[in-house]
């Protein structure tokens, strides 16, 4: 290139004073800022950058109208949703299912109340007062019946077969029933034979038994009007003598009562001692279910 030319291109590359200055000024600056950060250390570079993220973070009301910071939205927020209302409605809701529930009980109970009545009306009138004399000598009636179940027996002492077959089935569905529930159960043997089954013949009779077989017989008339009551045929003649050698006809049951002296059921020879015994105890649970007690 020629000294003409280099003359001619000089004024481009020309800087002024003023711009020089203010590029050496700018360049100290920087030199300086530079010093100065190198000689802060790592703690202010992370104060700095966590001022700076605080910056970045905090949010901005305005451009987030839903996000509010007073006092009353912080303490609904620390409450959740268990508002006055909700635990209006909370307690609304459960004196609702108080009275629904009292009231299906009391449904429930007045349907028991029903099907009980309509077993009592459906039942024969079997049972009703009566005045014998047990094999101890002591007086009994209807009353002493009350406050357990009953299985009552008819039949004779001077009966060859079926009186001991009955009673030894009833014996054994008595010993199953003690087993499970206790004592709950009476065993009760009512004589049809009065000139023959005298007190001492019976007491040796029901010894043959359950222990805590009862045996009753009375004078005839006495025991006439007490089958009467459960509905018992007996074909004893009523001028018997106790030397008299004859058999006495008679029906072939034994009765269950229930604790207030009602008649339950009846069971024959085709009966098992497991049939007695699952009828009881279906009766028994019932009774329990209704009453809150098996007596």
């Amino acid at each position: 290139m020629s000294a003409r030319s280099l003359r001619l291109l000089s004024p481009l590359f020309r800087v002024s004073p003023a711009a020089s200055s203010s590029r050496y000024t700018l360049s100290v600056h920087q030199t300086a800022q530079r010093h100065a950060s190198r000689n802060a250390g790592p703690s202010s570079q992370t104060c700095a950058r966590r001022a700076y993220s605080q910056q970045q973070q905090t949010p901005d009301p305005k451009l987030n109208p839903t996000q509010q910071t007073s006092s009353g939205e912080r303490d609904r927020a620390a409450i959740g949703v268990f508002t006055p209302k909700a635990a209006a409605l909370f307690v609304l809701t459960g004196i609702g299912l108080y009275f629904y529930f009292r009231n299906e009980k009391e449904k429930l109970l007045e349907q028991r109340r029903k099907e009980r009545e309509d077993q009592v009306v459906g039942r024969p009138q079997v049972g009703g007062p009566f005045s014998l004399t047990t094999h101890k000598g002591e007086p009994f009636t209807e009353k002493d019946l009350l406050g357990k179940w009953s299985l009552i027996y008819f039949g004779f002492t001077n009966c060859p077969d079926i009186c001991p077959e009955e009673l030894d089935k009833m014996s054994a569905a008595v010993d199953k029933l003690d087993q499970k529930y206790g004592q709950i159960v009476q065993p009760i043997f009512i004589s049809v034979d009065p000139a023959r089954d005298t007190v001492p013949q019976v007491a040796r009779y029901v010894s043959e038994f359950h222990p805590r077989l009862v045996g009753l017989t009375g004078a005839y008339d006495t025991l006439k009007a007490t089958c009467k009551a459960y509905r018992v045929y007996f074909s004893t003649p009523p001028n018997a003598q106790p030397g008299d050698d004859y058999l006495v006809d008679h029906s072939i049951f034994f009765y269950f009562m229930d604790p207030n002296g009602q008649f339950v059921d009846a069971f024959g020879k085709a009966s098992s001692v497991e049939d007695v015994v699952a009828r009881v105890e279906k009766e028994v649970t019932r009774w329990e279910k209704e009453y809150g007690r098996r007596v």
